[in-house]
C-alpha cells in the first residue's frame, strides 16, 4: 500500500560489520598444493619466463632457486594472482590462478623481500591490525598466540622500530599466518639478515612446514636452499633446468672420489661458535652478580 504522498517506503539499510562472502568450492583433498605447467611470461621484448614447470607436494619446503633477474619473483607473484601469465596453467591448493582468483588469494599468504610491518606501532599492534583486517574473531588472541608461537611475546609491547632485522621478519612471518593460510610464497626472506637473523628465520620456515604449512620458498642462497627445502627447482635463463631433492639433485654429478683433506671451519661455524661462547660467558657472569 502506498502511503499518503502515494510513494513507496523507502527500504531501510542495514549495515554490516562483515561482508558477505560467497561460498567458495572445496579444494580437492589430494593432489599437489601448487601446480604450474608451461607458463610463459614476457615484458615487452623480454622474455622472461620461457616453458616454467613444477609442483609442489602438501606440507612440504619447496625453494625456487636462481640469480637475480632469472624469474623468481615473477613467478610468485604469478601464483599470488598480482601479475597474469601469457601462457600456461597454474593451480594453487586446487584452484586455478586465472579463472579462480578469488579462492587462490583466500588460500595464499605472501611475504615478500624486505618486512612489510609498521614500525609505529608494536609487534602485537600490527599482528591485531591483521587479524582485525582479516576479520578474525577475537583478533587480541590471535596476535598473542602468534607472538608465543614466534617468541615474540616478550617484545611484542615495543614498538617495531626498535626490532632487530631477524625479530621483524620475524614478526613479518606471523603476520601472514594470520587466517592460517595452507600455502606461503617467502620471496627472498633473508634478504639483508646478518648469520644470526638468517639462522632464526630458517628455524622459522622449519617450524612452519612441521605444522603442515605449505612453503614455496625463493632464494638465491645455496646453502639456504639446501639447509630448509624438501625439493629444490633451479630456475635459469626462464627455464627449470633441473628440480629434485638434494640427494636427486647429486646424482646429476659424476661419482665423487674419495680424499683425505682437512676440514677447516667455515667463517659460520666460527661466527656461532664465538657468539654462544660470548653469551654463555654474559650469562654466567649476570647469574654471578645477582644477590
Amino acid at each position: 500500500m502506498f502511503t499518503k504522498d502515494h510513494r513507496r517506503p523507502r527500504r531501510r539499510r542495514h549495515h554490516h560489520t562483515e561482508r558477505s562472502k560467497a561460498p567458495v568450492a572445496a579444494p580437492p583433498a589430494a593432489g599437489p598444493a601448487i601446480k604450474v605447467q608451461g607458463l610463459v611470461k614476457s615484458f615487452g621484448d623480454l622474455e622472461v619466463l620461457r616453458g616454467v614447470d613444477f609442483e609442489v607436494a602438501r606440507g612440504s619446503v619447496f625453494a625456487l632457486l636462481g640469480s637475480n633477474g632469472a624469474g623468481k619473483t615473477t613467478i610468485v607473484n604469478i601464483l599470488a594472482t598480482l601479475l597474469r601469465a601469457d601462457v600456461g596453467t597454474t593451480t594453487v591448493n586446487g584452484f586455478d590462478v586465472r579463472t579462480q582468483p578469488a579462492e587462490v588469494r583466500g588460500s595464499v599468504s605472501l611475504t615478500g623481500q624486505f618486512a612489510a610491518v609498521d614500525q609505529i606501532l608494536s609487534g602485537r599492534e600490527n599482528l591485531v591490525l591483521i587479524a582485525r583486517l582479516r576479520q578474525q574473531a577475537d583478533p587480541g588472541a590471535v596476535a598473542d598466540g602468534l607472538l608465543d608461537r614466534f617468541s615474540l611475546t616478550d617484545a611484542g609491547g615495543r614498538r617495531v622500530s626498535e626490532y632487530s632485522g631477524g625479530m621483524r621478519r620475524r614478526l613479518d612471518i606471523a603476520m601472514s599466518l594470520i587466517g592460517e593460510p595452507p600455502v606461503i610464497f617467502l620471496d627472498e626472506p633473508t634478504t639483508g639478515l646478518d648469520p644470526e637473523a638468517r639462522l632464526e628465520v630458517w628455524a622459522t620456515v622449519k617450524r612452519l612446514a612441521g605444522s603442515g604449512t605449505t612453503v614455496l620458498l625463493t632464494t638465491q642462497h645455496l646453502e639456504e636452499a639446501e639447509h630448509l627445502a624438501d625439493r629444490i627447482a633451479i630456475l635459469h635463463q626462464g627455464r627449470i633446468i633441473a628440480d629434485g631433492t638434494m640427494a636427486e639433485l647429486r646424482r646429476l654429478l659424476p661419482p665423487a672420489e674419495v680424499e683425505y683433506v682437512e676440514k677447516k671451519p667455515s667463517l659460520e661455524e666460527v661466527f656461532l661458535a664465538v657468539v654462544g661462547h660470548n653469551r654463555e660467558t654474559d650469562s654466567a657472569t649476570t647469574a654471578g652478580d645477582r644477590p
